[in-house]
């Protein structure tokens, strides 16, 4: 099917495809209904937003004041944990600036859920078992972000030095940018892309664990030599499909995080963004140990109809909204 086939009043996805979706849904309710895990509501709407240089918000002006439409609703969903109620889930729309192509629209559906008392390896345990119920998927591959590149390119990711990992990309078939002279974390998100990536099996879910302390966003770091992030990504083949983490819970932590954020924002040329007092004063308050997982459900259903292209499971993306 052509994405953009057909007359702009039409949708993009076939009658099928919407239907798809909505078996798809009931399907997720039904798995955490079984669990008692409550589903939860969170406003789109938020006066504050992410400072994660990877992320554009989109913004709104509401009665004069600038509001953010969220990237995603893990803050205020975590300002649920903290408040006491437990495990929760929600099924909802999220927004992201600029992301528009074969796997992204700006506005998007994200399934999150979070499971207090479950470290991160719990909760990939949990992953498998969902995607065996909703989508019928076979046995996942495990492996650890170390393992990954030791079996694709016979290095260390957490200790290679940089000369090292520039050789590796001289030796790809692909023409890669300038990276920074410090700038480790940029080489080693090329060398997943390039060659981590394509090896993943294409009929199954991969589950990669893990990763660099220097990636580990909102993830708690585990102590070793070196200490690792743990934090773990669900790919179908190459498609990124969640992202999840043994949740930090230290706000002095989180705070230091933000105002990295900041300062990287500032060295790229990015407009500052006034960090969320809100999420931090729930995290002060007192955040039960969880991890929590955001998994695509646009994503998820292009796996479940065979799509190739996000457009054929969206009823109308941005160019028909």
């Amino acid at each position: 099917m052509s994405p953009s086939g057909g007359p702009q009043w039409r949708p993009t996805a076939a009658p099928e495809a919407l239907r798809l979706r909505a078996r798809l849904a009931a399907r997720v309710r039904a798995f955490f209904a079984a669990r008692e895990v409550l589903e939860v509501e969170t406003p789109l709407l938020c006066g504050a937003t992410v400072t994660d240089l990877h992320l554009a918000s989109i913004s709104a002006a509401v009665g004069g004041r600038e509001h953010f439409l969220q990237t995603s609703p893990e803050y205020a969903m975590k300002r649920l944990l903290a408040a006491g109620l437990g495990a929760i889930f929600q099924l909802g729309k999220a927004f992201r600036d600029g992301e528009s192509g074969r796997h992204h629209n700006p506005e998007f559906t994200l399934l999150e859920w979070y499971r207090p008392g479950f470290d991160h390896h719990a909760l990939m345990a949990e992953v498998e078992s969902f995607f065996r119920e909703v989508v019928a998927a076979p046995e996942a591959d495990w492996l650890s972000y170390r393992e990954a590149f030791e079996r694709v390119f016979a290095i260390d990711p957490h200790s290679a030095p940089v000369a090292v990992l520039d050789a590796v990309i001289a030796a790809l078939p692909t023409s890669p940018p300038a990276f920074a002279e410090d700038d480790r974390d940029g080489r080693l998100d090329y060398l997943l892309t390039h060659g981590v990536e394509p090896s993943f099996a294409s009929d199954r879910p991969t589950l990669l664990y893990d990763y660099p302390a220097s990636q580990a966003a909102l993830a708690r770091l585990r102590p070793g030599d070196p200490p690792v992030a743990e934090r773990f990504e669900v790919y179908w083949g190459r498609i990124e499909l969640a992202n999840g983490f043994h949740e930090l819970t230290d706000a002095v932590e989180q705070r230091r995080r933000f105002a990295a954020d900041l300062k990287r924002r500032r060295a790229a040329g990015l407009p500052p963004v006034a960090l969320d007092e809100r999420f931090l004063a729930a995290l002060e308050a007192g955040m039960p140990a969880a991890s929590g997982v955001a998994l695509g459900f646009d994503r998820l259903a292009m796996i479940a109809a065979g799509a190739d292209h996000l457009d054929e499971v969206l009823a109308f993306p941005l160019a028909r909204a």
